[in-house]
This record gives C-alpha cells, sequence and structure tokens, in this order.
C-alpha cells in the first residue's frame, strides 16, 4: 500500500509541477498575516503530501520557520483528510467481506463476493478460469476488452484528470472450459479485463446501459458435438448463472446463430434477455457486474456440494422439462389433429366401420401400458449392425420400440420427447450418449461399449448417468462382436489388450476404437440385459399406478 501512494505522489508531484499558476500560492513575505495563513492553507492542499522543499525560499528565515511549520502540520492534515478514506475503505472492505463469508451460503464459489471496482479471478481449476468484475463494466469488442473503472472522488479525482487514465489491473482469459487442452484453447478467442481509475475529463459513454450482470462465454472449441455442447456450454452455463434467477445478460464470443436457434429455448429458461454477439455488436454495452468464463464441476452432472442452495443435476432436467414441454405440447396437438383429421377421412370412405375409433383407441391404451424402449441409431462408425435383428427382439420381449436417429440437425424438443416418455434407452457409447439428461430419473440407460472404449464410456455417460438417477447397464462387447474381429488376428493387442494400445495415444484410440468399429450384438447375450430391464420397467409401471390410484 506504501508503494502505492509513493508512486502516486511521484506523479502528483509531476503534474503539478505543469500548473501555471502554482507561484501564485507561494508567501513572499511582503502581505498581511491573514493572506499568507490562507495562501500557505491553499498551498498545502494544492501541493499534496509535498515535501517543504517545493516552497519558494525568499521569505525571511524567521517568517520561513514559521510558514514552514504550518505547511507541515497543513500538509499532514490534508494527507490523512485525502488517504483516510481509502483506509477506511480498505478496512471496510476487508471487514464487509468477512461479515459476508459468515452470512453467506457456504457453497458460494471463490470470487462470488467482491467490493465495487475490483477484478477477482479464480485460476484454481483445471478446468476453466473465471473472473468478476464489478462496478462500472463497459464493453469494447473492438480491441477484445472488458473496462471496469473505478471512479474517485474530490480533490484526488481533479488531480487525476491531468494524468493519464492508471490501469489498476489487467487479466487475460480465455472463456471456454477445456483449460487443460492447450490445442482447443489456443483456438478461443482472448480477453483483456482491465480496470482503471476513471479519468474525470475522458468520455466513457454507454450506447445501452443494462441493469443485471453478464455472463460472457464462448462457442468455440468443440461445439457441435453435442457433447461438448452440453458438457462444455449448457451445463456450465446453469452452474454459473442459475443463482441470478433469469436476470442475466448472455453475452457470446464465437457466436453462432445456428447455436441459437438450437438452444434458444434453455437460454430462454436461463435469461430474461437476448444474447448479444460480442464480436459483430460494436456498441459500448454497460453492466453492473460481469462473470467472464463458466464454472463446470465434473462430466455432464452438477455438484451440489459447490451450487448455492444446493442444487444438483436433477434441478438441470427440471429447467429442461421446462425449456421443451411448450414445444412438445404443440406436437401433440398436431399428432392429435392429424389423427382425427384421417379418421374423419376413412369414416367417411367407409361408414359401414364404425368401430374404426374404438379400435385407435383400444389400440392406443395397450400401447400406453407396454414399457417403451428408445434405441439412439448411429450412423457410420460404432454402428449396430443387427439392428434390425435386436428391434424385432426387444418387440418380441413385450416392449414398444421407437428408434431414433439424432444429428445435428434434429430438433432437440423431439428427441427430448421420445427419451422423457421412455423406459430404457438402448445406444452404442458416442457423443449421443449424452441425450441420457433428457431420460426421467428411475430409467434404464443401457450402453454398449465397443472395445477401447471402457474407460470413457464410465467416465463419460455411466457415473453421470448415475448421478442423474437413472439405472445404469453398461454392456462390453466381446471380441466376436466387434467388426475388429474380422480385420486383426485373434492374438493381436488391439482385440486382446485394447488397454495397451490406448497407451499408444489419442490418435490410435480414435482411428482404431472409435472411427473403425462397428458392433454385431450376440442377441443371446444382449437378451438377458434387455429382459432385466423390462422386468424392472414393469414393476416400475405397476408402482406408478398403484400410486396414482390412491
Amino acid at each position: 500500500m506504501g508503494r502505492y501512494y509513493y508512486q502516486r505522489y511521484l506523479k502528483l508531484k509531476k503534474a503539478m509541477q505543469q500548473i501555471p499558476f502554482r507561484e501564485h500560492f507561494v508567501n513572499d513575505g511582503d502581505g498581511d498575516d491573514e493572506d499568507e495563513e490562507s495562501r500557505a492553507g491553499a498551498a498545502a492542499l494544492v501541493f499534496v503530501c509535498a515535501p517543504p522543499s517545493y516552497h519558494n525560499k525568499r521569505s525571511s528565515s524567521t517568517t520561513s520557520r514559521t510558514k514552514l511549520l504550518s505547511l507541515l502540520l497543513l500538509s499532514l492534515l490534508s494527507c490523512t483528510f485525502i488517504l483516510a478514506p481509502h483506509a477506511f475503505s480498505l478496512f471496510y472492505s476487508f471487514g464487509a467481506e468477512d461479515e459476508g463469508l459468515v452470512a453467506a451460503d457456504v457453497n458460494a464459489p471463490l470470487c462470488s463476493s467482491i467490493s465495487n471496482g475490483t477484478i477477482c479471478c479464480d485460476r484454481s481449476g483445471i478446468r476453466t478460469d473465471v473472473c468478476i468484475m464489478k462496478g462500472d463494466v463497459r464493453t469494447n469488442s473492438a480491441s477484445s476488452s472488458i473496462f471496469l473503472y473505478k471512479d474517485t472522488n474530490g480533490f484526488i479525482n481533479y488531480v487525476s484528470s491531468m494524468v493519464e487514465e492508471e490501469e489498476l489491473q489487467h487479466e487475460k482469459i480465455r472463456p471456454y472450459t477445456r483449460k487443460w487442452e492447450t490445442s482447443v484453447m489456443d483456438t478461443i478467442d482472448e480477453l483483456d479485463l482491465v480496470a482503471k481509475k476513471e479519468n474525470a475529463t475522458a468520455n466513457h459513454h454507454c450506447d445501452v446501459v443494462h441493469d443485471v450482470p453478464a455472463v460472457f462465454f464462448s462457442t468455440g472449441g468443440y461445439t457441435g458435438n453435442v457433447y461438448h455442447e452440453f458438457n462444455d456450454g449448457i451445463l456450465p452455463l446453469y452452474i454459473t448463472s442459475q443463482h441470478l434467477k433469469k436476470k442475466v445478460v448472455f453475452v457470446i464470443l464465437e457466436y453462432h446463430n445456428w447455436w441459437i436457434m438450437k438452444y434458444g429455448n434453455i437460454l430462454s429458461r436461463l435469461s430474461d434477455y437476448p444474447a448479444i454477439d460480442f464480436s459483430r455488436d460494436k456498441r459500448t454495452h454497460c453492466f453492473p457486474e460481469a462473470i467472464v468464463g463458466l464454472r463446470i464441476h465434473d462430466e455432464l452432472t452438477v455438484n451440489p456440494s459447490l451450487m448455492r442452495g444446493n442444487k444438483t443435476v436433477i434441478d438441470f432436467r427440471n429447467v429442461l422439462d421446462q425449456a421443451y414441454w411448450p414445444r412438445i405440447r404443440g406436437l401433440i396437438q398436431d399428432e392429435e389433429r392429424e389423427a382425427r383429421e384421417k379418421l374423419r377421412e376413412k369414416l367417411t370412405l367407409s361408414p359401414s366401420s364404425d368401430p374404426s375409433f374404438k379400435i385407435v383407441k383400444e389400440v392406443q391404451g395397450y400401447q400406453s401400458k407396454k414399457p417403451k424402449l428408445v434405441i439412439l441409431s448411429r450412423n457410420g462408425s460404432r454402428a449396430i449392425t443387427n439392428e434390425n435383428l435386436l428391434v424385432k427382439m426387444a418387440e418380441d420381449i413385450g416392449f414398444q420400440v421407437q428408434v431414433v436417429r439424432p444429428d445435428r440437425t434434429s430438433e432437440l424438443a423431439k428427441i427430448y420427447r421420445a427419451l422423457n416418455s421412455s423406459d430404457v434407452m438402448v445406444g452404442v457409447h458416442g457423443a449421443a450418449m449424452t441425450h441420457f439428461l433428457f431420460m426421467k430419473p428411475g430409467s434404464v440407460f443401457i450402453q454398449v461399449i465397443p472395445l477401447g472404449t471402457d474407460w470413457a464410456a464410465e467416465t463419460y455417460y455411466g457415473e453421470p448417468a448415475r448421478k442423474l438417477g437413472l439405472k445404469y447397464i453398461g454392456y462390453t462387447i466381446l471380441p466376436r462382436e466387434s467388426s475388429l474381429y474380422d480385420q486383426y488376428d485373434k492374438n493381436d493387442p488391439v482385440l486382446r489388450d485394447p488397454s495397451s494400445v490406448n497407451e499408444k495415444g489419442w490418435q490410435y484410440t480414435k482411428t482404431i476404437y472409435l472411427d473403425g468399429q462397428n458392433v454385431r450384438l450376440n442377441l443371446r447375450r444382449f437378451q438377458k440385459r434387455l429382459v432385466r430391464a423390462y422386468d424392472y420397467s414393469i414393476n416400475r409401471i405397476s408402482q406408478n399406478c398403484h400410486h396414482q390410484s390412491q
């Protein structure tokens, strides 16, 4: 603190030497005592904390000693009055923070409680950096910067206006949640966060004034892969912003219109305001606070011990429910209208078949009592090559089967509707397994695990599914169920020891096990899992019916 004020003093000294009317405050020994005293007082105010050598020595030795003592006393008092507010402010800020820590949510993250005019960066995580800026926050997209102006009052503000704006703090951040992956982080736009003392003569205008905080994040990186879109973006956005209760503006770097269209339903449940394209919107947006970067807990989950209010991944799923149900209701109404029109046409063509409507209702009622199995089908690598036989076997067991083939253009509300109403989901390890988030807690998730993907299947989907409350079943295929069985010798490590192959590096894993492998299920072996899932689902449906009848 002493070093800071000493540097400040040197700047003020330089500025004062340029003030043309300085000589008017110097005592020449010719005026009356009262006028001299008032001028001496003024000199003490102008020469804030200045040493006595600054004053003119043309006065007599006796008068000089008297006035020098007065000047020293007044200078000391001036310094006290000027610096005291800063000292008290500093003291208060520490006290207030300590007091806040006692009263605040024990799960509040680092930097969640800071004083105005402050930048606080949490760089402790391996996955992400998050910086908080509080006070007069202003965007400048042209320089990829966010400025925080700290206002100063009184005489120091006047003197500071004669000096260049002082930079108090400068941070750099790439607001994306793959911090440890240098290769992808190098592609993310970097932001400069700069705190400055506001210059009284500078014209810092606001084009758009917001009265709610902003959250800055990037939709670059691996965006385009549904796993990364949820794990690196949507879930961290929920974790970071849910406590603001929709009173927040999202400012997006590497903004994509298709991403906004795809996730607009979710964004509308997290914010009441339209998102801002940081790069293209050249206006100066002013905020009372900014959160730069997103917090992330683990793979596809929410850690309640790190959340205000102990929010969980089930609370996140409730947000998905609220986001998609308006659209789902519209889809259901459209389908019912089409069904009525088709039935009306059929009755018009065949008046004698009056029981048709009754038959349709009976079929629908019968179907609704059967457990629903959704198969997430893959195109390309890791496809189930005997999928048609799997469908038939599942129907023979007693399932109502729906095959869903999601791709980048699939409407998420339709996928959500299929899985939200399902009892069991089956799919081969891959990004599409992210859709387990759309299932109701208590449902069954069967993940088919190809050779060489055991760790990833468990880490990215198995463990998170259990945290959501799903009954998870991992089906690890045998070498004979892999298309690699026909490409390699039976004793090749690719078949016998996939772990040793994975240890050679990611490129081996990707080329051999992810991009070069399909699955042909041993249906007799897989049937045991399906029967177990069917029995579990029937019991669950019966219990739900029993509870509803009470």
